[in-house]
């Protein structure tokens, strides 16, 4: 009988597997990939270590936390200037936004209109509580029509009218001309200009944590996949493809759906209905191996606009001062969409084709490359579609009630959050237990109520 057995290391499940495990616990964690960190996690393509897509560690992340973090990665941790752009009104403009830059860029045309959305805000409200209507009355039509509303149906698929309003409060941070001016011209935006990361991507983060946690004395175990959990009043039982771990308590980081499925006693029928009605965005990575040093000086390029599914394109050296090969670059282009659709199947080559003619027609160089290869995220971003909140209810009420089972992290809760975010909900989870092997639950509800006021740092 372990003390806690974690499902996923993700990042905020081998956070808090190392958090537990040097708080004295028996601990095990299962992972079903080879390595930690997930959706979060870092691989070789062409000789270079990339990252699912995009990653940054967050300055805003907790100091106790980050302070951990310092001590793991000493001077691999490195604080990097953010340098990316984003295509808008066919033009280039430095993100995160600049003050002096949008004022040089901006088409004189577009900021004049974004400008009268700005001095009449103060009669604008929102007619329903979607992420169209949240968005028009708070940013006003001008950049939702040019911006947010192109890139929202690109990312998750849908109008924005069929996504509900929390989708706007949870991704968009400046969701008012006051608090856009106040990111693109306060005192705070110098900070934000800025991001943590490790020299040899993303994914040491994880790795650091897991190998501390084993140090610890942890059980890790990867290439091990949960495929049932049954639930007891003194325990919890998890069959494995490797087996049974046997533990007084279950965290899990899996999606809310998977863990109903997989769960018994089998969940009530409503909870079954939920389970099938919450929806998640899929993305494709394709990853463009370049035989040159640099494709671009940029970290990352933002592609809101129609024209190409594309979304972002990270060139991973960019990121940091690490040991990769010279004469070699990779390109990491995100392509949402669902599975099963057209883009879901198409080859590798396809793919290639497809990412070259999106970076060409957003006046990006032709980045002529020498191979390519492909991952796909099945479960890369919850969507929001309007009336979610009540199946989340349902899903989350009966979770809740598990006896001796914690669901966190982004998927055990079905949340839009950074990896620091990640972080402090495994740090919390850690924080809730007591020394005499109960669980703080008041405590837990507390941290969840900080939870829901996460918004997403692009």
């Amino acid at each position: 009988m372990h003390d806690l057995v974690v499902l996923g290391a993700g990042p905020a499940g081998v956070g808090a597997a190392y958090r537990a495990a040097q708080k004295g616990l028996d601990v095990v964690l299962l992972e079903r990939a080879p390595a930690p960190g997930g959706a979060a996690g870092s691989i070789e393509v062409g000789g270079m270590r990339v990252d699912f897509g995009s990653h940054r560690l967050h300055p805003s992340i907790d100091p106790r936390i980050l302070t951990e973090l310092q001590g793991l990665l000493a001077d691999d941790l490195q604080v990097r200037p953010r340098h990316g752009r984003i295509r808008l009104a066919g033009r280039w403009i430095a993100f995160p936004l600049r003050g002096g830059d949008l004022i040089r860029r901006l088409p004189p045309s577009l900021a004049l209109a974004a400008a009268r959305d700005a001095a009449l805000s103060w009669a604008r409200r929102p007619r329903d509580d979607s992420f169209a209507e949240v968005l028009r009355a708070g940013i006003g039509p001008t950049m939702c029509e040019r911006f947010y509303f192109p890139y929202a149906r690109k990312l998750w698929g849908l109008d924005p009218a069929d996504l509900s309003g929390e989708q706007a409060r949870r991704r968009v941070a400046a969701s008012s001309p006051a608090k856009l001016i106040g990111r693109v011209f306060g005192r705070q935006s110098a900070a934000k200009r800025t991001f943590l990361y490790p020299r040899r991507g993303f994914g040491q983060t994880w790795e650091a944590l897991s190998a501390a946690a084993q140090r610890m004395g942890a059980d890790v175990r990867f290439g091990v996949a949960a495929e049932r959990v049954t639930v007891g009043a003194d325990r919890v039982e998890v069959e494995t493809s490797d087996g049974r771990v046997v533990a007084r308590r279950c965290w899990s980081t899996l999606p809310l759906p998977v863990l109903a499925r997989m769960s018994a006693p089998q969940p009530p029928e409503e909870v079954f209905a939920a389970a099938a009605s919450l929806a998640f965005r899929a993305m494709i990575l394709v990853y463009l191996i370049l035989d040159a040093e640099r494709y671009t000086p940029f970290d990352a390029h933002y592609l809101p606009e129609e024209g190409t599914p594309v979304t972002r394109v990270s060139e991973p050296k960019n990121y940091r001062d690490g040991d990769d090969p010279p004469g070699r670059t990779v390109l990491c282009a995100e392509v949402p969409c669902d599975p099963g659709d057209p883009v879901w199947s198409r080859d590798d080559r396809d793919l290639a084709d497809l990412v070259v003619d999106g970076l060409i027609r957003s006046g990006l160089p032709d980045p002529r490359p020498v191979g390519v290869e492909v991952r796909r995220l099945s479960h890369a971003y919850p969507i929001y579609r309007r009336g979610f909140e009540h199946a989340f209810e349902v899903l989350d009420a009966w979770a809740s009630d598990l006896p001796r089972v914690l669901t966190f992290g982004r998927q055990g809760l079905f949340a839009h959050d950074n990896s620091h975010h990640a972080l402090a909900m495994a740090w919390a989870a850690a924080d809730a237990l007591e020394p005499g092997g109960g669980f703080d639950r008041s405590a837990w509800h507390e941290a969840r109520a900080v939870f829901r006021t996460h918004v997403v740092e692009d």
